[in-house]
């Protein structure tokens, strides 16, 4: 079963992404495009450019494209080990201000694996 917050994620996206396509802007199209297709198999297959934009995104210290990146890897088989040491080099390029972006990552990848919350956290 799909978490609320990962459902919001998904249906919002959708939602806006369909209201930008209906506006037929040629140039922000186009760059939708190049980056849908930048993260397409190529000489880096599919699974490792989603790896890669995790980490950027967690050193450019983007909530959302973290969430998107995370939610691609799981879909692409990667393992949570995997996720955990691309955590790493985020925080280690990005430095603790990355922290506040990890704690969220590591919420949707719980909510991801259906995992509740440790007892005394707060929600």
């Amino acid at each position: 079963m799909m978490s609320h917050r990962l459902e919001q994620f998904r249906k919002f996206r959708e939602r806006m992404n369909q209201r930008i396509f209906d506006q037929k802007n040629q140039q922000v199209n186009r760059f939708f495009g190049l980056d849908t297709k930048a993260y397409q198999d190529g000489a880096l297959d599919a699974r490792t450019k989603e790896i890669a934009g995790l980490a950027a995104s967690m050193v450019l210290r983007c909530d959302d494209c973290i969430s998107y990146h995370i939610i691609r890897c799981k879909e692409l088989g990667v393992r949570d080990e995997e996720l955990w040491e691309v955590f790493n080099i985020g925080l280690i390029v990005g430095g603790s201000i990355v922290i506040p972006h990890l704690r969220r990552a590591v919420e949707l990848l719980d909510e991801i694996n259906g995992e509740q919350p440790a007892p005394g956290s707060a929600e």
